[in-house]
């Protein structure tokens, strides 16, 4: 049990990683404009956040007249480990006076329903929401009785009465996270690896159209604060900024935004044999085809031909770029032993069926996509 505890611990730790304020209002701006009224009416549920330090709690709570949220919930988790360090509402946040701590021995649950100018400044600001918070005017500042997992009953119980959840989870629970929300048939805005878009729970997800990228980080780099500096599988830390670098994040969801319906504009497959900017397409007499599929490959979405009818395997970065009433997802080479792809299997092929191959080459994973019939 010891030996359990202290890896769910250092799994914890690892998972440690908060959004900045400005990239939570740009993905949630994306939606604003496909649907000024997405969330209006809504509960918004951030259930791995912590008003202390969760910058997810302070765009809602200060945006909740404005997007004409029903009610926002919280909960955090215990400990928190950058309490009263990043965002700091109620105790180094310029407006409020100065406290030497602030109230947080356990989890707590914050249920805001009403925001306004409490003070009567002609400001609204985190100082009139810390005042709400404080003398429970509309809103609820309790402790949970638990430690915060969103897997206790009690959390479970707040997203049941969610519409819409907002939130950064853990990288480590991020397939039992996503799996959670589909069980509870909830709408969601979240952060999560690229690795996890190819895992059976989730890739069903994505061909089926009930689960897409979202709107994206700038220029694809994600940066997170981090309370604990160490050594990043694939991210990088900058001492500078205090803040780690991911090119694998991705903002993952079920909410439309206007870009996923944005047309990827293609050349003809003869035009980019002659003219691709990719050396592995120009000048070429014709695309790959797989030794273990019945496709062609195709390694950069650019160059995705727009005159081809077959199936066409393309790399996972296709997917920031997938326009579904343009495109058709069958299925990927990951997926083969869940049976999503028999048809296009090769029945020649003698090997094994763990990725695609081209010329005895095993290549990364690929997505089999074809265009949608008109």
């Amino acid at each position: 049990m010891a030996q359990k505890n202290l890896q769910l611990a250092k799994a914890a730790k690892n998972d440690e990683f908060y959004t900045q304020y400005g990239d939570i209002q740009k993905e949630i701006s994306a939606y604003l404009d496909y649907n000024p009224n997405v969330f209006r009416g809504k509960v918004v549920y951030c259930n791995c956040d912590d008003p202390f330090e969760s910058n997810f709690f302070r765009y809602f709570v200060l945006n909740f007249n404005k997007l004409g949220l029903k009610q926002l919930i919280t909960t955090s988790y215990k400990p928190s480990p950058v309490a009263n360090t990043q965002l700091q509402l109620f105790g180094d946040d310029k407006t409020l006076a100065k406290v030497k701590s602030r109230p947080k021995i356990t989890a707590n649950k914050f249920i805001v329903s009403e925001v306004h100018d409490i003070d009567e400044d002609g400001e609204f600001n985190l100082k009139d929401v810390a005042k709400q918070l404080k003398a429970n005017k509309h809103n609820e500042w309790t402790p949970l009785e638990g430690d915060g997992d969103f897997r206790s009953d009690e959390c479970i119980d707040l997203l049941k009465q969610s519409d819409i959840v907002v939130t950064n989870p853990p990288f480590s629970l991020f397939r039992e996270y996503i799996k959670q929300l589909v069980e509870h048939n909830k709408q969601f805005v979240i952060i999560g690896s690229m690795n996890v878009i190819t895992g059976k729970e989730m890739f069903p997800l994505i061909k089926n159209n009930k689960l897409w990228l979202g709107n994206g980080f700038h220029a694809g780099n994600a940066y997170f604060f981090t309370p604990n500096i160490r050594d990043f599988a694939s991210g990088v830390y900058d001492e500078k900024t205090g803040l780690v670098k991911f090119r694998n994040v991705c903002w993952f969801t079920n909410l439309d935004h206007g870009r996923r319906h944005r047309p990827l504009p293609l050349m003809t497959m003869e035009e980019n044999l002659k003219y691709s900017k990719h050396k592995e397409i120009k000048g070429k007499k014709s695309y790959p085809k797989y030794d273990n599929y019945n496709a062609i490959e195709v390694s950069f979405t650019d160059a995705v031909p727009s005159d081809y009818k077959g199936v066409m395997g393309v790399p996972i970065s296709f997917l920031d770029k997938y326009n579904p009433d343009q495109f058709e997802i069958l299925g990927s080479d990951y997926n083969i032993k869940e049976g999503l792809l028999p048809e296009l299997v090769n029945p020649k092929w003698k090997g094994k069926l763990d990725r695609g191959y081209v010329n005895n080459k095993r290549l990364f994973t690929r997505i089999f996509i074809r265009h949608k019939k008109k």
